[in-house]
């Protein structure tokens, strides 16, 4: 039997995460290995973040021209859908090519590894019948994959996940979307706005469940105005597929829907028994690996991105990446801090959201003040016309005096969300806040108004 090989650090996963803490530490001067199984770079640039946005900034452009007559003049658009997947297959994904992306870690001085990755013992990763011992120790940063509901049938049927939709290169005439989640809602609208037939079923009494109850209701508007189907509360009972299309039966004597397309978009979920977790004493039933304010999980281990239950956010991995590596090189830093967590759900308009819903407020048993106004009540809401709708909504720890979450939906709610952002994170005094200059006429200026609202 051959020694087993050795390096500084194994990174098993090179997503967002996982390939920033690769490449630092490399950069660094440290012997890296890192270990993917699929494509360097991981599900966002590929299957998730990119090529999304890409469809959706094209179903917007689509919309957009549908609001041209009340404001502008008259437009004739002719969606295609090929152009779209056009785009996705040569700029974002290089038809699903990572060489760039691997091309760059080994220009850094790290080591690429193609296969599977589970923990053998402390400090060590196998892959295959190769086995390396680390010597500062191993990252984790496998991500998730998406949680398919346990549905009769379902198994044995083509459906999709979010890969397929991104990969799609001819539009399906009908598709029923199962989840009513960030995924789930951003899909069944392009899809949609490129005519084809959507119905969401989403189990909970509303969309953007783990969101304020203000943000699923316009979710539901929006779609239902580019003619998605919404049905909240409804569960899929039984699935079939004849050959051609799809049969879903919800059960309660509601009629059967049948579509040319399924889509499962009912979240993510880690596989913590393939990582062999147990090797080290970890539970491999878990949903995440629970780790310290350093990204620490025990001796010489840490984790990073989705699997550490944070939320499956690029932006979140990439955060964690940083104060993980700056722990592995002995570098000072501030433990990690997810007070302000923001994240946008891409519809049109958009729907960004930070920190504490008003529920999850009161739950910790804080005095809540809150305020709600809708964008279309600003100058320029209303300046905008069509496609203004949104809101900002506040919430405010009202024995501290600041703010602890905060919904900004609207035609640029992911931007205008960094102010609130900020606002979180530092807690700045809601005195202070609404002692600022707002810029006019801006949608963000909605925010000094919510601020006088506050009850």
């Amino acid at each position: 039997m051959s020694a087993n090989e050795q390096a500084d650090v194994v990174v098993v996963g090179l997503g967002p995460g996982g390939e920033y803490v690769a490449g630092t530490l490399a950069d660094a001067g440290l012997d890296v290995v890192g270990v993917e199984a699929e494509l360097v770079g991981g599900e966002c640039p590929y299957w998730a973040c990119v090529p999304s946005k890409m469809m959706i900034r094209a179903g917007n452009l689509l919309a957009e021209a549908g609001r041209m007559s009340a404001l502008a003049g008259e437009a004739v658009v002719t969606p295609d859908w090929g152009r779209v997947a056009g785009r996705i297959r040569d700029e974002a994904t290089d038809d699903w090519d990572d060489r760039v992306a691997a091309g760059r870690l080994v220009a850094k001085g790290g080591r690429l590894v193609r296969g599977t990755g589970r923990l053998s013992g402390p400090r060590r990763v196998t892959v295959g019948d190769r086995t390396w011992e680390a010597r500062r120790g191993v990252v984790l940063a496998t991500g998730t994959r998406p949680r398919i509901p346990s549905v009769p049938g379902l198994e044995t049927t083509p459906y999709w996940t979010n890969r397929d939709a991104m990969a799609a290169k001819e539009l399906p005439a009908s598709m029923v979307v199962l989840g009513g989640g960030a995924i789930g809602v951003e899909l069944a609208q392009v899809f949609a706005r490129f005519t084809c037939a959507v119905t969401v079923i989403e189990g909970q009494d509303r969309l953007l469940s783990q969101e304020e109850p203000e943000a699923g209701e316009l979710a539901a508007e929006v779609l239902r105005a580019d003619g998605v189907t919404v049905l909240t509360g409804a569960r899929a009972q039984r699935v079939s597929h004849d050959g051609t299309e799809f049969t879903i039966s919800l059960g309660g004597g509601a009629e059967p829907l049948r579509a040319e397309r399924l889509l499962v978009a009912a979240g993510r979920r880690a596989d913590l028994a393939a990582l062999a977790v147990d090797t080290v004493g970890l539970d491999p039933t878990a949903g995440a690996v629970p780790t310290d304010g350093q990204m620490r999980v025990g001796q010489g281990l840490w984790a990073v991105g989705d699997i550490t239950g944070r939320g499956a956010f690029t932006h979140v991995s990439m955060y964690q990446a940083q104060v993980a590596v700056r722990d592995i090189l002995g570098e000072p830093g501030p433990d990690a801090d997810y007070r302000a967590l923001p994240r946008v759900t891409f519809t049109d308009p958009e729907i960004g959201a930070v920190g504490l819903t008003e529920r999850q407020a009161r739950e910790r048993g804080l005095r809540v003040r809150t305020s709600v106004l809708t964008i279309a009540s600003s100058t320029r809401g209303w300046i905008h016309g069509p496609g203004n709708e949104g809101f900002i909504k506040l919430i405010e720890d009202a024995d501290r005096g600041v703010l602890v979450g905060a919904t900004s939906a609207g035609p640029a709610g992911g931007e205008v969300l960094y102010g609130l952002n900020v606002a979180v994170h530092a807690a700045i005094p809601v005195d202070r806040l609404q002692h600022m200059i707002y810029t006019y006429p801006t949608f963000h200026r909605t925010v000094e108004a919510a601020l006088g609202a506050l009850r």
